[in-house]
Formats: structure tokens, sequence, C-alpha cells
């Protein structure tokens, strides 16, 4: 107890500004397109809630941490490993937190723990026990919708809602838009365990050509004129994981048209 309380206090301050300035959120073709215009749906806890911080930390780190113990062998020590971290993607953010989480279990349950999860961030922040589980939740998508419908190229507005009855797990919202070139965009949004109720989301959707898109980096999507399809999933854990505690609530479809300018 005065280990995990020790922990809470060490996260507090700086793990708390990593989280708000660096949601978690996860991208397939284009980082621009798709943005939340009301947060994402919260549960408002008393006290600290250390589920999102983990999740996001995870979310960025997990494939470097597991290619770093591979390459490693002997690891020894949580320091060790996260120093290493720290200098591959030159943050020093993630080596804080993967100093705190490693610490906390201790450098033999985080690493089994790290390729337990396999790639999931949300079953790896459970089975270090950050994130709650709870698997008889529920969720029933009751809105989706485009604003405008048809339309030239630039933002619309897509109004998400929900309900549940018995209260959800921590999971995900996953948006993805279909588009007539084929280019996949999509964009996972972390939502925290919560109680029963009505969760409203509404999320810009930049349906135009993004300027600082470099083609030389890969494709870049051109919002050609013709018929879209916006398809939502919220989720228990991850959507579409195999791993325990994960879930598909409920699935929706509606689409938009893009007409010549």
């Amino acid at each position: 107890m005065q280990n995990t309380l020790f922990l809470l206090c060490l996260l507090a301050s700086p793990l708390a500004l990593y989280a708000s300035v660096r949601p978690y959120k996860h991208y397939r073709g284009s980082e621009t397109a798709i943005s939340t215009a009301t947060p994402v749906p919260q549960y408002q806890k008393v006290g600290l809630d250390l589920c999102p911080t983990c999740i996001q930390f995870t979310g960025e780190a997990i494939n470097e941490l597991l290619n770093i113990i591979l390459n490693l062998g002997v690891v020894g020590s949580c320091g060790k490993v996260c120093s290493a971290l720290e200098q591959k993607t030159g943050s020093q953010a993630l080596g804080l937190v993967c100093d705190l989480l490693c610490d906390y279990v201790g450098i033999d349950e985080f690493i089994k723990l790290i390729q337990k999860a396999d790639l999931d961030p949300f079953y790896f922040c459970e089975l270090i026990k950050i994130c709650p589980i709870f698997d008889t939740g529920d969720a029933t998508i009751t809105q989706l919708s485009v604003t405008p419908a048809s339309g030239p190229q630039g933002p619309k507005q897509i109004a998400v809602a929900y309900t549940s009855k018995n209260g959800t797990g921590t999971g995900e919202i996953i948006v993805g838009i279909q588009t007539v070139d084929g280019l996949p965009i999509e964009t996972g949004f972390v939502h925290d365990a919560q109680p029963a109720g009505s969760y409203p989301l509404s999320l810009t959707l930049k349906a135009e050509p993004d300027p600082n898109c470099d083609p030389s980096q890969g494709f870049c999507e051109q919002w050609l004129p013709g018929n879209y399809s916006v398809t939502v999933d919220v989720c228990n854990g991850e959507c579409g994981s195999a791993h325990p505690n994960s879930k598909v609530y409920d699935r929706k479809t509606t689409g938009f048209i893009i007409t010549e300018n």
C-alpha cells in the first residue's frame, strides 16, 4: 500500500502534465484529419487517475521497449531499459514514466508484462494494475451524423453519442474514414471506465488536402469528389484486440458526399 501511495505522489505532477499535453491517439493515413471539437467523454473521478497516462505511455513506447528488451538480452535493471528508451525516442517524459512503472513492479515483472501484452497498451495497463478491469459493461451508439452531409471540400462536424446501461470498462473510440482514393484514415481516442449514462462527442474532420503533407514521406489524402463512409467503434480495451478484457461494444456507419468545388 505504501509503495502504491508513493507511486501516486511521484506521478501526480510531471505525468499529469505529460498526459494533458500529449493525449493518446493513434492514426493511420493522416495525422491531422480528425480532432476532437469537444472533450472525449470522461468520468470525473475523485483523486488521481493514472490509467490514461499509462495507456498513452504504452501506446508510444511498447514497440520500442520490446525491441530494446530483445536487443539487450540480459537487462539487469529498470534504469538500463528506460535509459535506452529515452535515448532511442529522445523523450525524457517517456523515460520518466518507464522508470516509475518499472520500479513499481520490478524489472522482471515489467519485462514479462511488456512481452505478454503483445503491443496492446490497454491490456498492459490492466496487467500492471493501473487500469481497472470491467468486463460486464456495454455501450450502444445512439447518434452518428456528419454535417454538412453533402458539399465541397472543407471542415465537417461528426456528432457521436452512445449510452451505457451497465457502465463501461476503459477502452477506446475508433473513428475511421473510407476515402474515394482508398487511403484509410483512422484515429483513436481513449475513454475512461464510465458509469451508466449517455455520452456525446463532437469531432472535426478536415476534409481538405493537408498543406503540410509531404508526398515523399507517404500518401497524401486529396479528398476527391465522391462518397465517403464514416465508421465508429466504441470498445472495451483496444478495439479488435484478441486479449482478455477486450470487446467491441458497438459499431455504426454513416456517410457523406464531397461535391465538385
